[in-house]
């Protein structure tokens, strides 16, 4: 028949062939191995990694999907044009705050202080608008004056006087005040009294004076201790600055918090101011020729 398995071959002594598989004899089993669990002892667990399941499938291919959501960035136009104006909005409050910082070094002064520097800045608006009103009314004289020549002469004679005691070249009184600054440790600098004569500037002085010497617009302060000078003209202290100008406005500006009396005193220096109603300012300059310059009127 098709299909069907041959005969095994016939062992003597034996026609079925189902008893030759009865005689056989049962296969001999092996000893276990070390550490094999056997029928009726418990299997200690094995360390076989399984096969991750489908959630950590799903774990691993959302991690994959979100970084590459995230990187590399994918930024619109909208987006870009917010960040810049964000960008710009904060570096413009940085840039305010820091200049409000810097500007802010009357912050800790008195209140008195803060009066006394808001009217020295009225004074001299006030100042530079009475200059204008003077100016207007030379300008209307001469224009109405029936002897313009006359006028004008006399301006001229004025304008001539105000500019030689600018320049030094002319004697001065009027009132003002003295600033005596003593130096016993010899560590006043050139600077420090050039800042006064800045401030004093600064506070409307028209005429000035350091132990006798006249000190006008190209003037200059150098050395220290035993020799300071000014213009090359040796200087020694105490230092005596004769300064005509508004009392009222020289002195609130050399003692304003930080200002000249509190940096000398810092110093180990003294400092003193005096008001007078008559301050007379007698060191002259002599008028010095320009080599090249020359007057460009006709």
């Amino acid at each position: 028949m098709p299909g069907a398995v041959p005969d095994s071959p016939a062992t003597p002594g034996s026609t079925d062939p189902g008893a030759r598989e009865a005689l056989a004899p049962p296969p001999v089993a092996s000893p276990p191995a070390a550490g094999t669990p056997t029928a009726g002892t418990p299997a200690e667990a094995s360390p076989v990694a399984e096969p991750p399941g489908p959630g950590g499938r799903d774990e691993q291919g959302g991690r994959r999907r979100l970084i590459s959501a995230l990187w590399p960035p994918r930024v619109t136009r909208a987006q870009l044009v917010v960040a810049l104006l964000l960008f710009g909005l904060g570096l413009g409050l940085a840039i305010q705050v820091s200049s409000t910082s810097d500007n802010s070094a009357l912050r800790g002064a008195r209140q008195e202080d803060l009066v006394r520097i808001l009217d020295e800045l009225d004074d001299r608006t006030q100042r530079l608008e009475d200059e204008k009103t003077r100016l207007e009314k030379q300008r209307s004289e001469l224009e109405s004056s029936s002897d313009q020549a006359e006028e004008a002469r006399k301006q001229t004679q004025e304008k001539e006087r105000q500019l030689g005691i600018l320049a030094g070249t002319v004697a001065a009184e009027g009132p003002g005040i003295t600033l005596s600054v003593g130096d016993p440790t010899g560590s006043v600098e050139s600077d420090m009294l050039l800042d006064a004569i800045q401030e004093l500037r600064a506070a409307g002085a028209e005429a000035i004076q350091v132990n006798g010497v006249r000190v006008v617009a190209d003037s200059y302060f150098t050395g220290s201790g035993d020799d300071m000078r000014i213009d090359g003209t040796q200087v020694a202290a105490p230092y005596v600055f004769k300064v005509i100008g508004k009392p009222e406005d020289l002195e609130p500006a050399l003692n304003i918090p930080g200002g000249v009396v509190q940096t000398l005193e810092k110093e180990q220096a003294t400092a003193t101011v005096e008001r007078s109603a008559k301050i007379v300012v007698d060191a002259l300059r002599p008028a010095e020729r320009p080599d090249y310059a020359r007057s460009s009127s006709q």
